[in-house]
């Protein structure tokens, strides 16, 4: 107990004197930043784990791309579970006749009386209306909207609209589906109408787009004796959904950003981490002194290293609830900005962030503070009488090993962030390259500065005080080095997040052609294609109509495929779905042959196919594969003879597989066209969803809309979770200079002594603080450049021009921020009388 209290007043003595606050300001970061994103993603997972099965709307969810055998409903029933069916597809739907005739792409549901099994429906009177559980399911000849919906079409309960054929009532507004989860995976909004209205509406025809899915609940024991009979028969484009993998498109994509925000964390851990290391180096480094006095007085080595140990749990557990409270609080913005893309609500979290976020805070306080610790430890009772700085009894290799061990502790962290092994090593190796090039570039700029310095012809004094600063630059190498790594990373961050994700998004709108096509017409049945083709034309509307067969790839050289096959999950999604295929005899516009050839006259009535590039190297496909698809039930093998590449952002219809006509023309089809629709025109579509109910135009424009929408709000989140990792810089720059004051103090002393003005200094540490600055935003702009164009052309596959005024301002920006944040940490050098720190021996 005496250690504890004795512990304790000397942490309250140093943080009264400012001793620790560097310490406490990186420790608070780190653990607000973790917490921050850890409380939210803690929400995110109980309300999956809480909402499993309300999620599915069942305890087992069979979803097929083709409908289901009737006798596994039976089987089903057998086994004591009720069964619901759902058929989920998009299509046009419309309110109104004539001047008042309004369209609006919809997911139209198709529901059986019981649904759903698990969760509940909920409905309102009205738009912004009080809801209320729904007592079923639709009625024939009605349909319930949802919000978005009733919007878009000025609907109102009571209305008339038309889906396909028939005119069904609006009879309410659908504000909860618990099987539908995140509302930007359903880009269009849904309309549920009974089971029993679907074929009347004339919108099931060849090529619909149509995934049927059977729900089931009962007991555990049946579902999961249900389940193990249902795997045995389960086929190609079938799959078996429970609470564990159900909508994985969900859990997908709230891990990818969840992963995006803690990999954002994590880069403010890792500056904490310096700038722990840094403070902790200079706190030893102002102890020595009253350590080897302590030592006199009959402390021990075992009592010193307690008493610190001590304090410093003490510190960490200060720092943690500071963090954490912090955390809590900014999760909230998260919660703001991406629980919008929710449907369920967010439960309150739990205190596992809290605790989490704690112990990863005192690790990395503990395994960066430990090796100057040992060194207090271990100082010499004679530095009372002689002043230098001792390093005690460590021996320098285990020194290193104390450090080595900080970085091991780190590099755990990375990987538990990532969440996977494979992740894991690349975010440390990259964040390892990152580190070493960033080092070797700052101190090759550092030696040039260093080289140039007498080449400074600015004049007076403060010529003298800029060359002054760059001479410091080089003598104090190792912490400049320290600086700019650390500053460069962030900067780099911020960059990506900015200015440079910008250039990527105004390249990609600037890749599309201003008459690109705007909308997608697809679900054309081949006795409509005359009608439609003459509408398009008397609208005198450019467009090219393809015919498109939907068949699964079953075996490539005779070889059975399965998703177990590949590894590549793209790979594994390609083979569990059908394909669009399609047949011509040109090349269509925007192919470029890559490899083998297009087809020539003698190949008209050859089973022969030309692959998309990207889809070949996938599934590693070339020239000469033979690939046996199934069409309706039968096997049709062609033989692939040319590779193309696509340009997909000209918008146009493209397909991954095309054949000559005499391979498909006789298996059915629909036709499929994209064109461009001018403001001026948008009244076509209305007019030809009237008379053609079963068609389904897409609006490519609102869909992408919709989808920036999204990326610019998980974008924001990451980029409020990088101000945690600027804050971070800025501890570490502060550190950084401050674990050299002691140095610059007895310099500028003795500077000063020998006649330097404070103007001169003054222009001294100001150069060298503009220089630091100014070097990490110059490394952080090139190095942001040089990220932006290998995404450009490896992800997103199109050019992107270099953003030629990004390194000046980045380097502007750096100089002018570094020193204003530095000034703060040592402008108070220029105030200490010379004479005080020549007499206290540096």
């Amino acid at each position: 107990m005496s250690t504890v209290w004795f512990a304790l007043r000397m942490l309250r003595r140093d943080l009264r004197a400012g001793e620790l606050h560097l310490l406490v300001a990186a420790l608070v970061v780190a653990v607000a930043a973790l917490t921050a994103v850890g409380f939210f993603t803690d929400r995110l997972r109980q309300s999956l784990e809480r909402e499993a099965n309300q999620l599915l709307g069942a305890d087992l969810l069979l979803t097929s791309d083709h409908p289901w055998p009737q006798d596994m409903a039976v089987k089903a029933g057998e086994y004591g579970l009720a069964v619901v069916e759902t058929r989920t597809f998009p299509s046009m739907v419309s309110l109104g006749r004539g001047d008042r005739l309004r369209t609006q792409l919809a997911e139209i549901k198709a529901v059986s009386a019981g649904y759903p099994l698990r969760g509940q429906l909920r409905i309102a009177p009205g738009v912004n209306r009080a809801d209320a559980p729904a007592n079923g399911i639709p009625a024939p000849g009605t349909i319930w909207i949802d919000e978005r919906l009733a919007t878009v079409l000025s609907a109102q309960v009571g209305d008339m609209l038309s889906v396909g054929t028939l005119a069904l009532r609006v009879g309410s507004v659908l504000t909860l589906e618990p099987d539908r989860g995140l509302n930007f995976f359903s880009v269009a909004p849904r309309l549920l109408l009974n089971n029993a209205d679907l074929m009347g509406t004339g919108l099931v025809q060849p090529g619909s787009r149509i995934t049927y899915r059977l729900l089931l609940a009962g007991e555990t024991q049946s579902v999961s004796a249900f389940r193990s009979l249902a795997e045995k028969s389960i086929g190609r484009g079938q799959r078996i959904e429970d609470a564990q993998n159900g909508r994985p498109e969900i859990r997908t994509a709230l891990a990818r950003a969840q992963a995006f925000l803690g990999l954002s964390a994590l880069l403010t851990v890792v500056l904490a981490a310096v700038a722990i290391a840094l403070a902790s180096r200079r706190y030893m480094q102002r102890h020595l002194d009253s350590c080897a006095v302590m030592r006199c007085l009959g402390a021990t080595q075992g009592l010193l290293l307690r008493v610190f140990l001590c304090q410093f749990a003490l510190l960490g557990m200060f720092s943690a609830a500071a963090g954490c409270l912090i955390g809590f609080f900014a999760h909230f913005v998260l919660h703001a900005w991406l629980a919008q893309l929710l449907v369920t609500p967010l439960p309150l979290p739990g205190l596992l962030p809290a605790l989490q976020g704690s112990v990863i805070g005192v690790m990395l306080l503990f395994g960066f503070s430990m090796p100057p610790l040992l060194q207090l430890k271990g100082v010499s009772t004679l530095r009372v009488l002689r002043r230098e700085l001792s390093p005690g009894t460590l021996p320098s290799l285990s020194l290193l090993g104390g450090y080595a061990l900080g970085f091991a502790v780190l590099a755990g962290l990375m990987f538990w962030v990532a969440g996977e092994i494979r992740l894991g090593a690349y975010v440390v190796a990259g964040f390892l390259l990152a580190m070493l090039l960033f080092a070797g570039a700052a101190r090759v700029a550092i030696r040039i500065a260093s080289l140039l310095r007498g080449r400074v012809r600015a004049g007076g004094r403060g010529g003298i005080g800029w060359r002054y600063g760059l001479a410091s630059l080089e003598r104090h190498s190792t912490a400049s080095v320290v600086q700019i790594v650390a500053l460069a990373m962030a900067f780099m961050a911020l960059l990506l997040l900015t200015a440079t994700r910008n250039d990527l998004l105004d390249a990609w709108r600037q890749a599309i052609p201003l008459d690109a096509p705007n909308r997608f017409v697809v679900n054309i049945q081949p006795d409509q294609l005359d009608r439609v083709q003459r509408a398009f034309a008397d609208e005198h509307l450019k467009t090219e109509f393809s015919p498109m067969v939907r068949g699964r790839l079953a075996r490539v050289n005779g070889v059975e495929l399965a998703p177990e096959s590949y590894e590549d999950e793209r790979a594994r999604r390609l083979i569990d779905r059908e394909f669009n295929l399609s047949y011509r005899l040109d090349l269509p516009a925007g192919n470029v042959v890559s490899a083998g050839r297009w087809f020539e006259t003698g190949d008209a009535g050859r089973g022969v196919a030309s692959v998309e590039e990207g889809l070949a190297t996938t599934l590693g496909l070339k020239t000469g594969d033979k690939l046996e698809f199934v069409i309706g039930g039968e096997p049709v093998i062609v033989q692939v003879i040319g590779l193309r590449k696509l340009n997909w952002d000209s918008m146009r219809v493209n397909f991954f597989v095309l054949t000559p006509p005499a391979a498909l023309a006789s298996y059915p089809a629909s036709w499929i066209t994209s064109f461009y629709l001018a403001p001026s025109q948008a009244d076509f579509v209305n007019r030809l969803v009237a008379e053609f109910p079963n068609l389904t135009v897409i609006d490519v424009a609102a869909v992408l809309q919709q989808l920036q929408s999204m990326t610019q709000r998980v974008s924001q989140a990451v980029q409020f979770v990088f101000l945690f990792t600027l804050m971070a810089g800025i501890v570490v720059l502060y550190a950084a200079l401050a674990s050299a004051a002691e140095e610059r103090r007895y310099e500028l002393a003795l500077m000063r002594a020998l006649g330097a003005q404070r103007v001169q200094l003054r222009g001294a540490l100001l150069a060298e603080l503009a220089v630091v600055g100014g070097l990490a935003g110059l490394i952080a702009s090139l190095a942001a450049i040089a990220v932006g164009q290998m995404l450009a052309h490896a992800v997103f596959k199109f050019e992107v021009a270099v953003n030629l005024p990004l390194p000046l301002v980045a380097t502007l920006g750096g100089a002018v921020l570094v020193t204003a944040a530095g000034w703060f940490a040592a402008s108070r050098l220029l105030n200490v009388p010379p004479l005080d720190a020549l007499r206290s021996g540096g």
